[in-house]
Formats: C-alpha cells, sequence, structure tokens
C-alpha cells in the first residue's frame, strides 16, 4: 500500500468494504449516523482518496459511484503490521497482551484464541 488511510479515509473505507459500491450521498448517510459531518467534506474525503489511489469511481454515471481499491485485509495487514512496529517495538507479544489486559475476553474468544494459537504452533 503507498498510502496509509487517515482515520477519516478508514471510516469511509469500512462502508465501501460493508456495501461494495456506493454513491457519496449513500456513504454520507452512514457516516452521519455516528457522527455529525457535512455533505462536502465527506464528499472532499471521497475525492482526496480517488486522488490517492483508495478508492475508484464509475464515471460513467451522474453521481460518481465508488469502491474500495485497496482490500480490507491487506490495508489491516498493513496497519497492524506499522502499529505493531511502532508502538510495540516490533514485539508481536506486547501487542496481545495489552489488547487482553485491556478487554475482558469472553470463554469463546479465549477458545478461539488458543485454537489460533495451537493452529499457528503446528504450521
Amino acid at each position: 500500500m503507498k498510502e496509509k488511510p487517515t482515520g477519516a479515509e478508514l471510516e469511509v473505507l469500512a462502508i465501501l468494504w460493508e456495501l461494495g459500491n456506493a454513491s457519496v450521498r449513500q456513504v454520507h448517510e452512514r457516516l452521519t449516523q455516528d457522527k455529525e459531518t457535512g455533505y462536502t467534506t465527506t464528499l472532499k474525503i471521497m475525492q482526496n482518496m480517488y486522488g490517492k489511489g483508495l478508492v475508484a469511481r464509475d464515471e460513467k454515471k451522474r453521481s460518481h459511484v465508488y469502491r474500495a481499491a485497496i482490500s480490507q485485509q491487506d490495508t489491516q495487514e498493513s496497519l497492524v503490521k506499522n502499529f505493531i512496529r511502532k508502538a510495540f517495538g516490533g514485539s508481536a507479544n506486547k501487542l496481545v497482551m495489552q489488547a487482553l489486559g485491556q478487554s475482558e475476553p469472553s470463554k469463546e474468544e479465549i477458545e478461539e484464541i488458543r485454537a489460533f494459537l495451537d493452529k499457528m504452533e503446528n504450521k
């Protein structure tokens, strides 16, 4: 990934990953469910994202329909790797310990984590 998305861009990407394709109006309506923001702000964010190559758009229609140009999986992997490197000195162990210490995982989540670790150990 050449440019990392900002926090606002990640919010837009999350909506596009869920919907697939969406107009600026559709994205704006979803964003305003959680916070107050102007339509022109949403439009500008999406135009900037288009310029950065984070989204693509179908320009054949009157209102532009956007879609994510980067995958959710690749974006998450890149952001997590960068976060671990910068915030935890490259230690995944420190990240996991911090995350588990800040929440109260359910029994099911602990079992999922245990199964994931078993799977990694047996690779």
